[in-house]
């Protein structure tokens, strides 16, 4: 096998090197702007793609064209760009390139949230109240009419994932005008406007079960508690599951067990649910056909390489080839702590940051494992996602404070300089009563944003330096990116009211003459631009 990673970042690094440990050759790919990424580095070949930014690792023709290129006889697609694609998956096939990952017909099925339903129902799995498939505005209101009193109803996208072309409507009067800022983001992000509805879960916790399959036989590698987020989107993610039922994990991991039997699932999956901290009951809410971010706590509970499984079974080893012939127990606890790059302006917005990385050194110790694409004196860029590192720690007992106080440690010996990240905001959240006490909530990290925004940033020993890069955001001005604020990955107000300014230190980009950019938050909706020429 020689493998194209057709990826970057943190991601492209860990499969590189689980390939190499297996005596297989990689070549990478890379944008114009990141030359000097550190997968290039790493890998025995690489390859430029046409373009730059994003945009770039989204060209099916330009990827399969790469592997041809290199004489590539397999494909690993990481997460995200296009890890989930099954034309991807087809084309690749048709390129003479073995796709490793499911097959397409699978991430077909999963790609689409109603068919995903439709199978979790199928198989015996509970999943919520909702439509059977995509939806009119007449539909979604006979829905929502169909709630009990109280009871709040969400729109999401068809194709939909990761926070995206998502909207929580409670009131019939709000319903039209969301219902129809669903479907835009849909369309921008998955190509398709189509959307459908189910009874919406407030403040639930987020479960998830890894699975591995061989097309015949599959196991579970226990749950993930990936609760714990920021308008969506995961901040820390903790394996096992902490302060969770027995019986009610017990039952979830069957549910896992059972939908990815039932459709001869082959390669790696993650099966996410919602519990119901009220009823202690949980439901089925989509399966991400692909490698996960936060697959490593999985690995240090379980001591299981999960990419290097994914190559062994695309090579065509059974599980039974693998030893993983019954479910893995967790061996203690880990958590994973995602650095993002990043700065909380005083007026509580996130905005991504980039520049140079003058220092970067990663704690060590036993149980820590750092996963990152950076070095010093690497330019990091905005144009990409903001995650800069993962830090995940393991310890052999199954102490959740004692796993935290081993978190709060790593991240406090964690030098970054010349850029700003959410360091003390991963400590803050450490260091949380609730957090520690495993009372975890997809609502707890909002509900204690103010708070954990001006948590002190932890050091030791030697003070981290921070970066001094520029954030601030221009007042006043009409003219800018309208960004929808209740897009779970925006955070700018709608209407442009607030608009990020171009800095000095800022990454210098191939931008037209004449223009400057506008710094906007994670990767956000853009719904409108609301400008004229003449306005400033």
């Amino acid at each position: 096998m020689k493998l194209l990673i057709a990826n970057r970042g943190e991601i492209a690094v860990r499969i590189i090197r689980a390939a190499h440990e297996l005596g297989i050759e990689c070549v990478a790919v890379f944008a114009h702007d990141e030359a000097n990424a550190l997968h290039i580095r790493l890998a025995e070949g690489a390859c430029e793609l046409p373009g730059s930014g994003p945009a770039a690792y989204l060209d099916i023709d330009d990827m399969v064209a790469a592997g041809r290129a290199h004489d590539c006889t397999a494909v690993h697609p990481g997460y995200g760009f296009l890890s989930e694609n099954a034309d991807f998956a087809r084309a690749a096939i048709g390129g003479g390139l073995q796709f490793v990952g499911p097959d397409a017909a699978t991430l077909d099925l999963f790609g689409d949230k109603a068919r995903a339903r439709d199978a979790a129902k199928a198989a015996g799995v509970p999943v919520l109240a909702g439509s059977d498939g995509a939806v009119t505005l007449a539909e979604a209101e006979a829905f929502l009419g169909e709630l009990e009193t109280g009871q709040q109803m969400i729109i999401k996208a068809v194709r939909g994932g990761g926070g995206r072309g998502m909207r929580v409507v409670a009131d019939a009067a709000d319903l039209a005008d969301a219902f129809e800022r669903c479907q835009s983001e849909a369309m921008a992000a998955f190509g398709s406007r189509e959307v459908y509805v189910e009874q919406f879960l407030p403040g639930p916790r987020h479960i998830e079960v890894q699975v591995i399959g061989d097309g015949t036989d599959v196991i579970d590698l226990g749950e993930r508690d990936c609760s714990l987020q920021r308008r969506h989107q995961k901040i820390l993610e903790y394996a096992p599951a902490p302060e969770l039922d027995a019986v009610l994990r017990s039952e979830i991991l069957a549910a896992a067990r059972s939908l990815a039997s039932s459709v001869h699932y082959r390669s790696l999956g993650t099966f996410e649910f919602l519990v119901d901290s009220a009823s202690g009951k949980f439901v089925f809410i989509e399966a991400n056909a692909r490698l996960q971010v936060e697959h490593t706590v999985t690995e240090a509970v379980t001591g299981v390489d999960l990419v290097a499984t994914q190559l062994l079974i695309a090579q065509g080893r059974t599980l039974s080839d693998l030893g993983l012939t019954e479910s893995v127990s967790p061996r203690g606890m880990s958590v994973q702590a995602r650095v993002n790059l990043e700065t909380i302006t005083a007026t509580g917005k996130v905005v991504p940051t980039g520049g140079m990385l003058q220092q970067f050194d990663p704690p060590g110790g036993p149980g820590v494992r750092v996963d990152t694409f950076a070095y010093g004196g690497y330019m990091t860029s905005p144009r990409y996602d903001s995650l800069l590192a993962k830090v995940v720690v393991h310890t052999p007992q199954a102490d959740m404070e004692a796993l935290n106080r081993k978190a709060l440690r790593a991240l406090s010996e964690f030098r970054v300089g010349g850029v700003q990240t959410n360091i003390s905001f991963l400590q803050g959240l450490l260091a949380h009563e609730e957090v520690n006490a495993g009372r975890l909530s997809t609502t707890l990290v909002d509900q204690n944003f103010a708070e954990l925004s001006a948590a002190d940033p932890i050091f030791r020993h030697i003070p981290i330096e921070e970066g001094r890069q520029s954030s601030d955001v221009a007042r006043g001005g009409r003219a800018g990116a309208a960004i929808d604020a209740s897009d779970p990955l925006a955070v700018l107000d709608f209407g442009g009211r607030t608009v990020g300014t171009a800095t000095a230190d800022r990454v210098e980009q191939d931008y037209p003459d004449g223009s400057r950019p506008v710094a906007t938050p994670l990767q956000g909706t853009v719904v409108s631009i609301s400008v004229a020429p003449g306005d400033r």
